[in-house]
Parts: structure tokens; sequence; C-alpha cells
């Protein structure tokens, strides 16, 4: 009796201990599930994917947007995860296949996201200079001699010719709607040869004389300038275009309103509030950029202008099978354009 009750009272004994071994474990897994699922993000908080412009290389654009990017984090309370590419086919196929969430582009890829409702300006970057644009510009060596416009159309397919991308406004569009097609002539085809790369390695061609004329812009021109002294000593500016307006930001139309308005204050109010002298420096560091004013995508009615002019006088210098043929095609450029002048103006906040 005493045996069994001995037996009975180790056992009885022995129970707790089970359950609380069982209730650590479960408690342990409850706190690892809950690990996991801290871990995951939401949906509505993923990381948002901040296109950048090529300047130079991919990581050189990169390292240079990373310091603002950083604020832009803490601001926002979120990951920003940048997409820094080397072209600007690149970025126009990540914005079009609907990557991106926002991204610092030229007029012509803003236009062109715009232009598929996906997309719209919130931004436009101010310099401190108070200027209101750039200028694109043709660049020879120093001792070459072209010594004037006029010097390039006398010898068709003579010089070696280095470009920009075909969205690259000032690297290409600019270019080719006030020096070429106003001619009859495009530039793929008037030149000994044709480079495309970006502003700065079309810059060392024409100083190293690996080229013999080369498209850019005052802004880039000025950054060449601080990274390459000796080779920006070697180059004369031939061509300067009329202004162009600065580039913008764009953002997707689809994010939620008030995080939409959350990324617009930190752009607009950047270098402008207690720690704004900090924040110029990171801005310094990609270009000569004092911040960012409030824009609408009317901003983009001056590139739309630049593209519709460059495509009229392309037909104007085209062969067609009669005047009737041209008449409607200019007729259909016109409608096109006055049509997205008004959809920009409407879009506009």
């Amino acid at each position: 009796m005493r045996e069994g009750r001995s037996a009975g009272l180790r056992h009885g004994r022995s129970l707790p201990a089970k359950v609380r071994f069982f209730a650590r474990a479960l408690a342990l897994l409850a706190g690892l599930l809950s690990g996991f699922a801290a871990a995951a993000p939401a949906p509505e908080e993923r990381p948002l994917i901040f296109g950048i412009l090529p300047i130079g290389g991919p990581s050189e654009s990169l390292e240079a947007w990373r310091p603002m990017l950083d604020d832009m984090e803490h601001s926002l309370h979120r990951h920003v995860r940048p997409l820094s590419v080397s072209t600007y086919e690149g970025l126009a196929q990540a914005l079009a296949e609907d990557r991106i969430d926002l991204a610092f582009v030229s007029g012509k890829l803003a236009l062109d996201a715009v232009a598929r409702d996906r997309m719209r300006v919130f931004a436009q970057l101010t310099r401190g200079d108070g200027s209101r644009g750039y200028y694109s510009v043709l660049l020879v060596e120093k001792n070459s001699p072209i010594r004037g416009v006029d010097d390039i159309f006398r010898q068709p397919g003579h010089w070696r010719y280095a470009r920009g991308e075909a969205l690259s406004v000032s690297g290409y569009v600019v270019p080719e709607t006030q020096l070429f097609a106003g001619r009859g002539l495009d530039s793929d085809t008037f030149f000994a040869s044709v480079a495309v790369d970006n502003h700065q390695n079309n810059a060392l061609a024409v100083a190293n004389r690996e080229a013999d004329l080369a498209t850019n812009n005052t802004a880039d021109l000025e950054r060449f300038a601080q990274r390459f002294p000796e080779q920006y000593a070697r180059l004369r500016i031939l061509w300067k275009s009329s202004l162009i307006p600065h580039a913008v930001v764009i953002m997707r139309t689809d994010l939620p309103p008030e995080l939409r308005q959350r990324i617009a204050a930190f752009f607009t109010g950047y270098a402008k509030g207690k720690n704004g002298a900090a924040e110029l420096a990171r801005l310094k560091l990609i270009h000569d950029i004092s911040g960012f004013a409030p824009a609408g995508n009317d901003t983009l009615v001056p590139f739309a202008d630049i593209a519709y002019t460059l495509e009229r006088r392309r037909a104007l210098g085209a062969q067609w099978v009669n005047s009737a043929a041209l008449d409607a095609r200019l007729k259909k450029l016109d409608d096109d354009h006055r049509a997205l002048v008004k959809r920009l103006a409407i879009s506009s906040p």
C-alpha cells in the first residue's frame, strides 16, 4: 500500500514537469514564429524602389545618391532601394515594367513615363546659382580644326562623333533637333563614325582625341571639370543650345496618397530645415543641386515641344510619295502634340 502510494506520488509529481517542459517548448516556438512574422514585411511596407538617372557609371551614381536616400529612409521609416543603371534605356525599361516607385530622370524619360499615366512629376531640381535650366553643348578638342558649326557640315562623312543615348535630352534630342534635323540631316548617317556613351566618357573621348566632337551639357561638364581637370583643359565648347529645363523627380500614381504626400514633403523640404547645411552637402555629392522645388506634369511641356519639333523637322526633311502624305503626317504630329500638352496641363496639381 505504501509502495503504491509512493509510486502514485512520484508519478503525480512528474506530470507537472512534463507540462512545464511542453509549455516552454510551445512558448519558444511561438516566439520564433512571431519573430519570423515580424521579420517579413507587410506588402504595404515593401522597399521603395528609387531609379537613378545615370551620371557617369552606375556605381558612381549610387555612391552619390546613397547619403540622401539614407535620410529619406529615416524620414519615411521605410527602406529605400536604389536602382542605378548604366544606360537611359535600362532606366526606361524599368519604368515601363513598373519596377520603379519614384525616380530622378531627364525630361524625355519623364515624358514617356507620364504619358503612360503611371507616373507623375512632383519635384524639379534647383541649383544654387538660381538657374532655370542647363544647356546642351558640342565639345571639340582645344586645338581642333573645327572652329565653328559650319566647319562640321562642310565635310560630311569626315568627322568622328560621340553622342548620348536617344533618350538623353542634352546628349541627343536637343542637338539632333537644333543642329541636324533643321538641315534635313540625321547625325547617325552624317558622320564617319558615331559612338554612343555617357557624357563623361564622350568628353574623355574628345580630350583624348578618340572622337572629333561630342555632345554634353553645361551641368555635367562642371562635374567633369572637377573630376578630370587635365582632360577638361583640353576641351572647347563649339556650340550651345537654347535653355533646357532641369531634371525632375517622378513617382507612381498608385502609391497610397499619404505616402505620396510624405515623399513629396521630404524632397521639397530637403536642405531647407534645421539640418539644411548637412543636407545641402549631401546634395552636392550628386550634382550642383541646392534642393527640389514643387512641380507638376506641366513642367514637361518644354520637353514635349522639343520632341514635337524634332519629329516635325524630320518629316519635312523626308521624302514623301506626294504632298498629301506629308500634310497628313504633319497634321497628326500637330494633333498629337496639342493633345499631349493638354493632358500635361490637366494632370498637374
